[in-house]
């Protein structure tokens, strides 16, 4: 049976999310927390592969408590256990302290029962680095296979899966050893309505809850933000695309509006004096 570890998110709704004007970050009161889309997606391939070749389906995050919803959602999908990692000294970790401590919490869950396919969304739509999957893999040793769209086959007896990877200009089919670590692109899966039983069994469900203390070996050095090299030092809206020049008058006007345009602008088409 497959051990599947799906690793999540809950993020602020970036559709809704408003910047603070005077300190130039973002108003994460403005937004409700969700679990973040690429994540869904991941879980549901996670349930998918359960289905399929039997087994069960961890998620795993790191946050503060109300990070509880986002696992109660990956229930919903249908996973079969969640855990949170949740401690003051996981304040302000990057993509390298988050890495760091979702791995030590994986680890513990190993010990319990070894894990087989460790799968996370591509990116997270708060932070768009897409970092801690590979992350993740580079800290377990294990082959990290990302932009996943596809999953053809996951083969726990001889020990091996085979996916399809997207690229710029098509994609590329690769055969890995397990244990091994996706990070899934949106179109891998449509995440469907969960069904009643589901939505009663999340409502009810509560999720395993780990502080740091919890975890074991654990360099405090290497959590939050001592353990962050990364600085953000500002965030800012980007400055709305000013709106088009309409050309006016006859055809005849309207082609030496659009020509007097070009001519300006020359040094974009690297056009030269005279043509």
């Amino acid at each position: 049976m497959l051990h599947i570890v799906a690793c999540i998110k809950q993020v602020p709704d970036t559709k809704i999310i408003k910047m603070n004007p005077k300190t130039n970050t973002m108003d994460r009161r403005t937004a409700p927390a969700i679990l973040n889309p690429y994540d869904a997606h991941a879980v549901e391939e996670a349930v998918r592969l359960k289905k399929k070749y039997g087994g069960i389906v961890s998620v795993v995050t790191m946050g503060p408590p109300p990070a509880v919803n986002a696992i109660k959602k990956c229930i919903e999908i249908g996973a079969d256990e969640g855990y949170l990692i949740t401690d003051r000294r996981f304040a302000g970790a990057d993509t390298l302290a988050t890495s760091y401590a979702v791995t030590k919490a994986i680890e513990k869950i190993t010990k319990h029962k070894p894990v087989d396919l460790i799968i996370c969304g591509k990116m997270s739509i708060d932070g768009d680095t897409g970092q801690v999957g590979p992350g993740i893999a580079r800290r377990l040793d294990i082959p990290p296979l990302t932009s996943v769209n596809k999953v053809v086959e996951v083969n726990q007896d001889e020990g091996y899966a085979i996916v399809h990877r997207k690229l710029e200009d098509g994609f590329e089919v690769i055969r890995t050893t397990l244990p091994c670590l996706f990070s899934v692109e949106k179109t891998i899966n449509e995440v469907p309505y969960s069904p009643l039983p589901n939505m009663i069994k999340a409502a009810r469900y509560q999720p395993h809850i780990w502080s740091v203390d919890d975890l074991e070996e654990v360099d405090i050095k290497q959590l939050g933000l001592k353990g962050s090299p990364t600085i953000v030092s500002k965030v800012w809206a980007p400055p709305k695309p000013a709106g088009g020049t309409f050309l006016e008058g006859n055809p005849r006007e309207q082609v030496e509006q659009l020509l007097s345009v070009v001519l300006e602008k020359k040094e974009l088409f690297d056009l030269k004096e005279g043509i």
